[in-house]
């Protein structure tokens, strides 16, 4: 058992000054008074902390991606201490460009690994490529009957997306979605987007000519060019959910795409931010020659968050949603996940007032604790 003490709660709202009893890997009781217990229990005295949801990060290469300079430039796989240093105790992994030597037999399995070390762990079927790999033999299978699988993963409007047909695309977007109607799942397609005058207009043609929900279409890296970032708004407008990718090199940040979005009169309820981790960032030449190649962390929704209180001033309330409640609710996976409630699981962080990390409980269990590491990957244990 786990007792936090005085700590300023977002839930992600502010609920004030309150005491947290975790039990059993869940939120058993919040209240501004929970007297001391008669039995074995940890407290935190988190007086002047600020306690928040843990975060969720939906688009995480876990197994590593990128490789597009070869085979050496294949970006490592993730180790669970950079999720516990980040704050992220929820992670979604994906397959990226490469889905040939990265498969969705080798992401099930490190997802399953990352659920075994004490995180939550889901998964994406598919990659940038059409047919999609699957688990099963089609996305619809996998989606149905394997339970961490959400949706599917597709690139669209880039120079590595397979370029299918219209007729194709809205198909996948059909199928995606009746498989997940039936399994009771968001049944949701995460379209990579690149850099193509295309943008976001294969999304907007299918929703003009089929009866298709917005939210079954998932755009991320919709902050990588401004004409994508403005249809991107056009897309909120319409009902969907879009995700900024935070830290983007040389793009505008989460912080400031949001604080454009409010300015516009829009709601943020369906935006939500991802880290990219472990993916690499590429920059092409006119004639598609690489320049350069580098591999993302997952540091960046922590780093982002700061970014957004500090420098934008958002309301951490609000910026804590984009992080946490809002990617729940996208992904089906709330009130379990994304808030502080009685009831849900108790993936917590710990922060100074100035927004500095120093506690991270994973499934009610302390993974980080008083800035000190606590809990590590299997084999990072045993490294030196």
């Amino acid at each position: 058992m786990l007792l936090i003490k005085n700590a300023e709660v977002y839930s992600p709202s502010y609920l004030g000054k309150q005491d947290v009893l975790v039990c059993s890997g869940k939120i058993e009781y919040v209240s501004s008074h929970i007297r001391d217990l008669d039995m074995p229990c940890k407290v935190i005295h988190a007086d002047g902390q600020i306690l928040t949801p843990g975060f969720i990060d939906q688009h995480v290469h876990v197994t590593g991606g990128g490789g597009e300079g070869s085979f050496h430039t294949r970006t490592p796989e993730l180790q669970l201490s950079e999720l516990i240093e980040s704050g992220i105790t929820t992670v979604i992994g994906l397959l990226g460009t490469d889905g040939i030597t990265r498969t969705p037999e080798n992401l099930y399995a490190k997802i399953s690994a990352l659920n075994e070390e004490g995180v939550t762990a889901y998964m994406l079927t598919g990659a940038y490529g059409y047919p999609s790999p699957t688990l099963t033999g089609s996305p619809q299978r996998d989606i149905m009957f394997i339970r961490e699988v959400l949706g599917l993963k597709l690139a669209i409007s880039d120079h590595r997306a397979p370029n299918i047909s219209m007729e194709d695309f809205i198909r996948i977007a059909s199928d995606v979605r009746v498989a997940g109607m039936l399994s009771g799942k968001p049944g949701i397609i995460v379209l990579h987007m690149g850099d193509s005058d295309t943008g976001l207009q294969p999304i907007f043609q299918a929703l003009r000519e089929t009866s298709i929900p917005a939210k079954v279409f998932r755009p991320t890296h919709v902050n990588r060019n401004p004409h994508l970032l403005e249809e991107g708004y056009e897309f909120l407008r319409a009902g969907g959910y879009i995700d900024y990718t935070c830290r983007m090199p040389g793009q505008p940040s989460a912080g400031e795409c949001i604080t454009r979005a409010r300015d516009k009169g829009l709601p943020i309820s369906h935006i939500t931010c991802s880290s990219d981790g472990h993916g690499s960032w590429s920059n092409y030449a006119e004639d598609g020659s690489l320049l350069e190649i580098g591999v993302s962390g997952v540091t960046g929704m922590y780093h982002e968050l700061q970014s957004m209180v500090q420098k934008h001033h958002i309301p951490l309330a609000d910026a804590l949603s984009c992080l946490t409640s809002n990617v729940a609710d996208a992904l089906g996976l709330s009130p379990a996940k994304g808030y502080i409630r009685e009831g849900s699981d108790a993936d917590l962080l710990l922060f100074t007032p100035e927004l500095n990390l120093l506690s991270v409980v994973a499934k009610g269990s302390l993974m980080m604790d008083g800035g000190t590491l606590i809990r590590q990957g299997t084999y990072e244990k045993n490294s030196s």
